[in-house]
């Protein structure tokens, strides 16, 4: 593992402040394979980190570990300085995408209100105070509005649309005011636009409520003015800095341990050549 940069590219992050998640030497070892090794870093209050990839470097493996849900075969995990653990109620989790079919007619302020008092596991709680249910029903609404859904909100989700639903499943990770969102593959089978919209939207979070955010993606280009640093992740190896630094025809030629070459289009999307067929990645955006 190697990191390209210490500094973050936003200069509204402190590097004051104990970090929020911090990596140290850990390594992931899964049926007789080493997914990474030796994997060092940490995520500042407030960051915006994409961790990025091929299929199958192990991007949502780093995200699971992070969660507690994947044990280390070596090295540390802690967030919030203790070691990470599954069900840690500072972070709120939008796991790889849920598709709703057109005959699911619950609510998406329903699905929103699942995050509160459902914990995304087992049901809500069927006695609460007149209290609660009105504190309820005010982070239920403020989700809502952070993520721009007031519009749809009491529609079924199932008649909404792919963005539309991801942006109410957001809503859900954020109803308990996380300090960390964590969200695997958020922007997988959304159109180009809904893709920059809700990438739009985590950044916006991200700014307002000083929420640290960790996502997992193929294309960095729809999230490529939004993110601090990047993770890129690739043969076991793992680098960490700013995009430009890393995303970079050396840096990658160096994981891979292949000529890879790095292309900027004319609008500004970045385009990366030459991977080994094993472990595809797109960064141009893929048509759907």
């Amino acid at each position: 593992m190697f990191e390209i940069s210490s500094s973050s590219a936003s200069g509204s992050v402190s590097h004051a402040s104990s970090p929020l998640i911090q990596v140290r030497d850990a390594t992931v070892v899964l049926g007789g394979r080493i997914i990474w090794q030796q994997v060092n870093f940490s995520v500042q209050p407030g960051e915006f980190l994409a961790i990025l990839g091929p299929n199958g470097a192990g991007k949502s493996t780093l995200l699971k570990a992070i969660l507690g849900l994947l044990p280390l075969s070596e090295g540390t995990i802690t967030v919030l300085g203790q070691p990470a653990r599954r069900g840690h109620t500072a972070i709120g989790y939008v796991p790889q995408r849920r598709h709703f079919e057109a005959d699911v007619h619950v609510r998406g302020r329903s699905i929103v209100r699942l995050g509160l008092d459902g914990a995304h596991w087992g049901l809500p709680l069927p006695l609460v105070q007149p209290r609660q249910k009105r504190e309820a029903a005010f982070r239920v609404q403020e989700a809502i509005e952070r993520v721009g859904a007031s519009a749809y909100a009491d529609r079924p989700i199932g008649e909404l649309s792919g963005g539309e639903q991801q942006r109410l499943l957001i809503a859900q990770a954020l109803v308990k005011r996380p300090r960390l969102l964590a969200l695997d593959e958020p922007l997988d089978s959304l159109d180009l636009r809904n893709q920059q919209g809700v990438a739009g939207v985590i950044r916006q979070i991200s700014r307002e409520t000083e929420a640290s955010v960790l996502l997992v993606a193929h294309d960095v280009n729809p999230i490529l003015s939004a993110v601090d640093r990047v993770v890129y992740v690739a043969h076991g190896q793992v680098a960490v800095g700013k995009p430009e630094e890393v995303i970079t025809t050396e840096t990658l030629s160096r994981l891979y341990n292949t000529s890879i070459e790095v292309l900027r289009a004319s609008d500004g999307r970045i385009v990366v050549v030459g991977q080994p067929e094993e472990e595809v990645s797109y960064h141009a955006h893929r048509p759907r």
